[in-house]
């Protein structure tokens, strides 16, 4: 097999393939969680096979384990079907070659290819199986057209593959070529040997592609492919036979065989024994060693048992294709067991010794092959020998050879560690272990004195830390103040009003009243049918003084009441001098915007009747020509509004009500009921009782309704009035909120945005704010974004006045950003993390008044991102350890029932009751569009956006609508369950169906809108005719024959085509579009902007998922206004008279001031000259300054060049917002961009940046900004339009949805627009059908958990709160979501973790953390490294690598640099290909690949590894002995079983495979392991051993084929970022927060070492003020720019409490006052041991005791220190120069 030379005619287009690949940019996600969720994707099944048969310990040379591979692939696919992965499975006879690996002697190729058919064969065979959604499908080749219509109906998300990497370059070509393909055709492709496995998630690199200068195909290799393959002739016995069964098909191949090599008898005799044996023997029997084969299996009459295999490989190859194509369909039975259908470790057995199986009854065994022996000699024709001839004396000879496998001495007498705990004892009572006794011993390597520090097991006494004093202080809390304010100021509540703050008073009782000192600013309304009712007189002198107050209160109501109409009549009469109708109905509309509360009581019925007015008017002089529905529907929306108004109905105003109503023929249902108060209207209606006029609705009531009314329907649902909420009525599963959170329950509540969860959580806080001044309130947000909106949102919502200084309402806690004392608010903002932290950290639990027990709810918004990789854990733990109730809330759930029904049990787990709420509507609707954009577009200036319009984008030719059931394009999806449709488009769908239906698919005439819908219809009636409607779409959708797909084609015409000939405009046909892809974005989004102003649709949100295209599109967007604006201004005479107006007022003004204040040389005599007095002077210069020329700015962007609204704020706020981020380096495009409108935001711009954008956004002065998702996560960013700008990897099902819900602004938009730009159909079809992904958790007990447990407990004195916490954890019945293992699993894993600690000598036997525990737990986020950083320190390496750091301190820090980056910040690479290697990586001066560990690290490294696989080996085995009596032989993916079933082996070899899978001991493996991994990979079925949460880390290279990504060793090397992203391919936007990720690591082990070597007590708690240098930036620059504005030098803090910079950067707390900081005694001995440094340092300039650790060879824990810092130091100096 070769492939083409680079000189042949396909040789260029291989060259270009392969430099093609190497330049693929790949991203490393999780693909169910973070990318495809529910959708299917296409496993390539040469690529799945390469990757099983790659398995070292697959035995496929001299042995031909067949069952073992077949295991091997059915376990990857059971771990990915584990994961809810969705896949389909392709096989394609052009790629069959592929399946071999490079390590394949060439002889042995037949094997693979064989065992290809087989697997192929078995796989097809499970997808038929009952309710199998697995599809198997084989295709000749990726051209092939069923290919491509079978890719089209699967509706493949993206294709896992295989690249060839390490391999042949015949498998490279053949694997690159199909990604070629897939990706040609637009399917992402994720690389199969990049699969990573972490707990409940499937990691692997996604490859991006692009096809610039890319060949149409690639050319055919010269390659003999399978279909290639001459079938030869087979024997006359076989060509006609039908295999029936494995038996038949071993028989049919040995005939063949001796139809060809007669010679081969004596070997087909030993193989049918063989199968023989197969049928007695159970699996674990056919375990057999290479001790217990020949190292060079005999020659049997001069023919090769490995060429019998090779020869029976290569004519079951062609057997299979024979029968294959000959029946299509396999035959059911037998057949599919193929899979067990040899076994060539027990043929070579066999050879040696047929007889070594000691068999309890041999009957069975003899029939058999009796029966094998005669149909072969009859199939072949020819004489076999057979078995039983084989001489006496060898039988014997060879009886006694069978040795039995080693035992692992080491594990099988291997007794744990004692140890007893009080408190986890009861949990751990049923494990029964064996108790080492003998005394411990300590680790190898002295660490000096560490066994008496770390509390030295005594009790940590917390020093309080008082609150910090002082001016700067103050002034530095004020400014922090004074920001959140800002942001509160921008916020707005649900019905669009600015907030204001309620002050809450503590409630003397425990009632659920609302008690609060609200002041209401209202004028009551006149009360009704005041006529005729009688006052009582008063019947006592205090009645009289109430009813005379009664009455002059009431007096000035009505005297307020008569200005406000007589200011309205006014108003009134200027507005009728508008003859621009459409204009006056704006200027009634802003009128309206503006009036009070009170004001709307008096005429805002009034003036909604007065727009009524102008649009009947519009509607009327519409009636001449044609119609014009956006009128009509904006009529019936005011009217509808009118009629639910209870305030200010006149009779008059009811009247003029119902005359409209009957003129246009809406049904008299829309009508309301006034007051008997009457006023004379201000103004003359168009429509009179006694002259009506012909102006009735051309189209039905129902039909107009449903066409156009539907986004004015009213929404409630059972809604009622309730004291609790002021504001709204709420609806039922609102108030069946309230009741849960007023009876202490938990609740879990899915709904989507905007639906009204917001005020859940404010209620619970109200609530938490009025028991007391103590109980404590915490909301968890996923994002810092999302935190400080909501603590802005809880300042301009409540304040509260406190009797005792150090409380606060609120406080905000994050990793770099504190306000208020964390421990003495009572509603903190938090992010997931520091929470744990707090809740872990004993001083928390401490008396007295601890902080832990007063925490009284825990609210986690966005509960969803428990399914994320990086940070779910951290959230289910949370969940878990919750000491309280909960509000759990989220919009996007994929699985809520399954999500509710694990949290139900944790909640139940600690007494908590869980109440679970779903409300799926939201309430504005979303319309979804396709933005088409026009071929050329040449941009003037931004005309004026049409003056009435209505919700919707259908004005516009270049917008098409599309119908949500467009979407549904692959009915193997189904119907998400969020999938809405609002009333236009029920009735479409109604439409359609009653078009096509036929025969038993008929639309019941209860669907008929004309009997289902009240003549008013409501959104209620809309969600009713909605279900109905969907569940006769869903019948259709599941039977092939129904009419479902014309049903689809038909609304996706529709979509694309028209609606409604009169309300939208045609799309451009095909010639006159503009096709989007992402380099064009930025050329297209100008075009798409303007369409949006012209409709009225701005503010929008623009997202696309890369930060660098959001800049590139900003940059575009302003370049193309400046270049318009600069051309009209060098061409319009209209710019240049103003302007040389402007420059006339400013040359007199410098004149007038001249005039004014003279010059300082005048002296009296001309003072008394002058005619005009100062005050003159100063009154004329004060009069010019305030000309409107004084405001103006000719470099300020002219009307039409921008998309500002500059009347929403004012140029002096806006100039404070500009001066603030160019003070902070902000780029100039990017606050140009603001100066024009337009914003920029994701998770790379600075801070301030950042919340400028969100507030000037909400002030809706900003109506452009271009984001990734750091706006779809919870922001308050509502916009009437959200576009989706180009397509990603990371626009998901998941992300659409969050993002799409920012559109329909509640309180604002009554409908939201949701326009995909850039993007595919078959993505926005996919986006719009895809179901959300289901939750899946993680394995919560973890090492570092375990040990923090243990540190709360020891250091609370196993206080309530930590006996509870860990009550909550050890109790639970399910114990993460998505798991199934049993609770007895769990505790033995936890028994096995508490095993690795002690002897890591990071738990003393009764439990408490000794040595360097506190580091290892302040390391938690990075785990497992954390524990292979601890074995280095804990064996001395680091100490004898830093004893050379004062001589050679480059070489030494380099080394440490290097062992580091193997252990933190790891990213794997592409497997490399030799080229690759040789061209790009040696050849490049940064290192690309992580050079190897130094040798003693690795040697530490493994020995700790060593012992990790003992421990662990060690848990398996007393699991399997206590608790598992079934045998390991069922395959994992098809849950057969495989091997004698029934019989008892007589034999005791198999006892000796107890942990290990027996199929994969069938490659002669026994319980012996090289590493955790081999483990945790070959493990027996029944046992949970999940790899990622053993603390273990692999060495690379012996550990791992994947090479590590050198980025962090080689930026520390070069500082050099270009490097990083050219030859590490680090992207630009993850290169910031994976060097602060190190740096926050260097600082984490900096501190904690430096307490350790102070003998400090610490807890979790002190670690919170550590954060890396790049989030230390920000408050830093923060604190440089307020001293710089009181003109004062810097404190050199930024932060509540100051702190002390060591030398590293590393922040240790200070006293707030000199008293507190008294020097002790201990300190007093480190001042005097201090000694200089050869570099300068001094051991006092760090803070630590150097002597105390010293020794004569220099090897001390003081040197480890200095080294970090240094380390520290230098790394942070070139993370500095970054932003620089």
């Amino acid at each position: 097999m070769e492939q083409g030379s680079e000189t042949s005619p396909g040789g260029e287009e291989q060259r270009w393939l392969r430099q093609w690949y190497e330049k693929l940019s790949s991203r490393r996600v999780d693909l169910v969680g973070d990318y495809a969720g529910n959708e299917p994707f296409l496993l390539e099944g040469d690529s799945l096979l390469l990757h099983c048969f790659n398995d070292p310990y697959l035995d496929f040379a001299k042995g031909f384990q067949l069952l073992h591979a077949v295991y091997l692939v059915e376990a990857f696919l059971n771990t990915l079907k584990r994961r809810n992965c969705n896949f389909h499975i392709a096989f394609y006879d052009g790629n069959a070659c592929a399946c071999i690996p490079k390590s394949a002697s060439p002889k042995n190729h037949a094997r693979y290819l064989f065992a290809r058919g087989v697997i192929i064969t078995h796989l097809q065979n499970v997808s038929r199986k009952d309710g199998s959604r697995l599809s198997i499908e084989s295709f000749p080749s990726m051209t092939d057209s069923s290919h491509k219509k079978y890719l089209a109906k699967q509706g493949i998300y993206f294709v896992m593959c295989h690249d060839g990497a390490l391999g042949e370059d015949i498998t490279q070509v053949l694997l690159r070529k199909s990604i070629f393909s897939f990706m040609r055709e637009g399917y992402n492709v994720a690389l199969i040997n990049s699969v990573e496995l972490i707990d409940t998630k499937v990691f692997a690199m996604v490859l991006e592609g692009r096809f610039k200068n890319a060949p149409e195909t690639l050319g055919p290799l010269q390659v003999l492919e399978p279909q290639q393959i001459e079938l030869g002739q087979v024997s006359p016995s076989s060509q006609d036979s039908t295999i029936l069964s494995p038996k038949e098909f071993a028989l049919a191949a040995c005939s063949d065989i001796l139809f060809e090599q007669p010679t081969m008898a004596p070997l087909a005799s030993y193989f049918l024994f063989h199968i023989a044996l197969l049928g007695v023997l159970r699996l674990e029997e056919r375990r057999l060693a290479d001790a217990d084969l020949a190292e060079h299996p005999a020659m049997v009459h001069g023919q090769s048992p490995g060429d019998f295999l090779n020869m029976f490989a290569k004519i079951g190859q062609k057997l299979l294709l024979k029968f294959q194509r000959k029946n299509q369909t396999s035959p059911s039975g037998e057949w599919s067991r193929l899979f067990d259908l040899l076994d060539g470790r027990l043929f070579l057995a066999v050879l040696e010794n047929p007889w070594r199986f000691e068999l309890a009854d041999c009957d069975d065994l003899s029939s058999a092959y009796t029966d094998l022996h005669l149909r072969l000699q009859y199939r072949a024709s020819i004489k076999i020998p057979n078995i039983a001839d084989i001489p006496q004396s060898i039988k014997k000879s060879r009886t006694s050879d069978a040795r039995d496998p080693p035992v692992d001495a080491s594990v099988a007498n291997w007794a744990v560690l004692p140890f007893q705990n009080t408190i986890f004892d009861a949990y751990l009572a049923p494990i029964r272990l064996t108790i080492d006794l003998s005394p411990e011993q300590s680790w190898k390597g002295t660490i000096f004195q560490e066994l008496s520090h770390w509390h030295n097991e005594k009790r940590a006494v917390k020093k309080a830390v008082g609150e910090r004093k002082g001016f700067f202080a103050r002034r530095h809390y004020q400014w922090l103040m004074s920001e959140i304010e800002k942001y509160a100021a921008s916020l707005t509540n649900a019905v669009g009003k600015v907030l204001e703050p309620e002050t809450i008073i503590v409630s003397d009782k425990k009632s659920s009243d609302v008690t609060s000192k609200t002041k209401v600013h209202a004028l009551p309304s006149r009360p009704k049918n005041v006529k005729g009712k009688k006052k009582d007189k008063p019947s006592s002198g205090r009645a009289a003084a109430i009813a005379e107050a009664d009455a002059l209160r009431q007096g000035k109501i009505d005297s307020k009441s008569r200005t406000v109409s007589k200011n309205w009549t006014k108003t009134a009469q200027d507005f009728a001098n508008e003859l621009d109708l459409a204009a006056r109905y704006r200027k009634a509309e802003t009128h309206l915007s503006k009036l009070s509360n009170a004001e709307r009581t008096v005429i805002g019925a009034e003036v909604e009747l007065h727009m009524l007015d102008s649009l009947l008017r519009i509607w009327i002089q519409s009636l001449e020509q044609k119609p014009d529905f956006n009128v009509a529907t904006l009529i019936w929306a005011r009217i509808a509004s009118l009629v639910r108004l209870e305030e200010g109905m006149t009779q008059t105003i009811v009247k003029h009500i119902d005359v409209t109503v009957n003129a246009l023929g809406f049904p008299a249902e829309l009508s309301c009921q006034g007051t008997s108060f009457d006023r004379e209207l201000s103004f003359n209606f168009v429509l009179s009782a006694s002259k009506p006029k012909s102006i009735q609705i051309p189209r039905s009531a129902k039909e107009f309704q449903l066409l156009y009314c539907g986004p004015f329907f009213e929404r409630s649902m059972d809604s009622q009035p309730d004291k609790r909420v002021l504001h709204f009525s709420p609806d039922a599963w609102q108030r069946k909120i309230l009741d849960a959170i007023d009876e202490r329950k938990s609740l879990f509540v899915v709904a989507p945005t905007s639906a009204g969860k917001t005020f859940i959580s404010f209620y619970a806080m109200k609530q938490v704010l009025e028991s007391n001044n103590d109980d404590v309130l915490v909301y968890v947000a996923p994002t810092k974004a999302l935190v400080n909106q909501i603590a802005a949102e809880i300042q301009a919502r409540f304040s509260k006045t406190y009797p005792h200084s150090g409380r606060s309402v609120w406080g905000v806690h994050t990793r770099d950003h504190r306000i208020n004392e964390p421990t003495g608010c009572q509603i903190l903002v938090t992010v997931p993390h520091i929470l744990q932290i707090m809740l872990l950290a004993a001083s928390n639990a401490q008396k007295p008044n601890p902080w832990s027990p007063r925490v009284k709810r825990i609210i986690f918004d966005e509960v969803h991102c428990i399914g994320q990789a990086e940070d779910g854990l951290v959230w289910e733990q949370l969940l878990l350890l919750a000491p309280c109730p909960i509000i759990a809330l989220s919009a996007t759930v994929g699985n809520p029932e399954v999500f509710s029904d694990w949290l139900r049990s944790t909640q139940e787990a600690v007494g908590n009751e869980l109440v679970v709420v779903q409300h799926p509507h939201r309430y504005s609707e979303l319309r979804k569009y396709v933005y088409f954009a026009p071929p050329s577009f040449s941009f003037k200036r931004l005309t004026s956006p049409m003056s009435l319009t209505t919700p919707g984008l259908e004005g516009n030719k270049n917008f098409a609508w599309m119908h949500p059931v467009s979407g549904l394009v692959n009915r193997s999806r189904g119907i998400p369950d969020d999938l809405n449709l609002e009333a236009r488009d029920c009735l479409f769908l109604w439409r359609s169906m009653k078009k096509h239906q036929r025969g038993q698919w008929k639309v019941d005439s209860c669907l008929d809108p004309a009997t289902c819908l009240p003549p008013v219809i409501r959104k209620p009636d809309i969600v009713h005719w909605e279900a109905m409607l969907k569940a006769t779409l869903r019948d259709w959708m599941q039977n092939p024959n129904s009419p479902f797909d014309k049903v689809v084609q038909d609304l996706a015409h529709a979509s694309i085509e028209t609606f409604e000939t009169e309300n939208t405009g045609r799309p451009p046909s095909a010639e006159h579009r503009r096709d989007t892809d992402d380099e064009s974005l930025q050329s297209t989004t100008l075009p798409l902007l303007c369409d949006l102003h012209e409709q009225d649709a701005l503010p929008a949100i623009l997202f696309n998922y890369e930060r660098h295209t959001c800049e590139s599109i900003c940059e575009a967007l302003l370049k193309q206004l400046t270049i318009a604006e600069d051309a009209w201004k060098a061409s319009s005479s209209q710019w240049e008279t103003k302007l040389s107006t402007y420059e006339e007022w400013r040359r007199l003004q410098e004149m007038n001031q001249k005039k004014a204040f003279g010059t300082s040389g005048k002296g009296k005599s001309h003072q008394a000259d002058d005619k005009q007095s100062k005050a003159d002077q100063q009154r004329e210069v004060a009069e010019v300054e305030y000309s409107h020329w004084a405001s103006f700015d000719p470099a300020a962007p002219v009307d039409g060049f921008h998309f500002a609204d500059w009347t929403k704020i004012s140029p002096l706020e806006f100039k404070e917002y500009k001066k603030e981020l160019q003070d902070r380096g902000t780029k100039d495009f990017l606050v140009d961009g603001l100066n024009r409108g337009i914003g920029v935001h994701h998770a790379g711009m600075n801070k301030k940046y950042r919340q400028v954008v969100e507030i000037l956004f909400r002030k809706r002065f900003l109506r452009v900004v271009v984001a990734t998702g750091t706006l779809a996560l919870g922001i308050n960013m509502p916009c009437k339009t959200v576009v989706f700008s180009g397509d990603s990897v990371f626009l998901t099902a998941l992300n659409f949805r969050q993002a799409a819900g920012r559109a329909g602004r509640r309180g604002f938009d009554v409908l939201g627009n949701v326009v995909f730009h850039g993007l595919s159909t078959e993505k926005i079809c996919r986006l719009m059908s895809s179901r959300l992904p289901d939750l899946n958790g993680h394995f919560p007990i973890t090492t570092t958990l375990v040990l923090r447990l243990f540190s709360l407990l020891h250091g609370s004195e196993n206080s309530i709160i930590a006996t509870e916490a860990i009550k909550a954890l050890l109790s639970q019945s399910r114990i993460y979501l998505g798991g199934s293992e049993s609770k007895l699993t769990i505790l033995h894993h936890l028994r096995f973790s508490i095993e690795y600690l002690r002897r890591q000598n990071l738990l003393s036997a009764n439990g408490t953390p000794i040595n360097f525990a506190g580091l290892v737990s302040h390391l938690y986020f990075t785990e497992n490294s954390s524990f292979a950083f601890h074995a280095l320190l804990k064996a001395g390496y680091f100490h004898d690598l830093s004893s050379g750091l004062y001589e050679n301190p480059e070489l030494c820090l380099r080394q440490m640099m290097l062992v580091l980056a193997h252990l933190f910040g790891r990213r794997p690479c592409r497997q490399a290909d030799a080229e690759f290697v040789e061209r790009t990586v040696k050849r490049s001066s940064s290192k690309v690949f992580l050079p190897p560990l130094p040798r003693e690290a690795a040697s530490v490294l493994r020995d700790h590894n060593e012992e990790i696989l003992r421990t662990f080996k060690t848990y398996v085995r007393t699991f399997v002995d206590q608790h598992i009596s079934y045998p390991d032989n069922v395959l994992p993916f098809s849950g057969l079983k495989c091997g004698a079933l029934n019989r008892v082996p007589k034999d005791r070899a198999h006892e000796l495979i107890s942990i290990r899978s027996a199929f994969v001991a069938l490659s002669g493996h026994d319980d012996n392991f090289k590493s955790v991994s081999e483990l945790c990979n070959s493990v027996r079925s029944g046992v949970f051993l999940e790899q990622s949460v053993i603390p273990y880390v692999g060495i690379y290279p012996e550990q791992s084929s994947v090479p590590l990504n050198a980025y962090l060793y080689d930026f520390y090397v070069n500082g050099d970022i270009h490097a990083l992203e050219l030859a590490n391919q680090i992207r630009p936007s993850d290169m910031w927060f994976l060097l602060n990720d190190f740096s926050l690591v260097l600082k984490t082990i900096t501190t904690s070492l430096a307490n350790f070597v102070k003998s400090s007590p610490s807890d979790d708690a002190d670690m919170l003020d550590i954060q890396g240098s790049g989030d230390m930036h920000s408050e830093q620059m923060d604190e440089m720019l307020l001293s710089r504005a009181e003109n004062r030098p810097r404190s050199g803090n930024h932060r509540e409490r100051q702190t002390l910079t060591t030398a590293s950067g590393a922040g240790q707390q200070a006293p707030d006052n000199w008293d507190e900081g008294e020097i002790s005694s201990d300190d007093e001995d480190i001042i005097s041991k201090d000694k200089a440094r050869p570099d300068g340092l001094r051991v006092a300039d760090v803070g630590i005791a150097s002597a105390e650790w010293e020794e004569s060879n220099g090897r001390s824990l003081t040197n480890v220190l200095h080294a970090f810092q240094r380390l520290s130091a230098e790394f942070d100096s070139k993370f500095k120069a970054m932003w620089a």
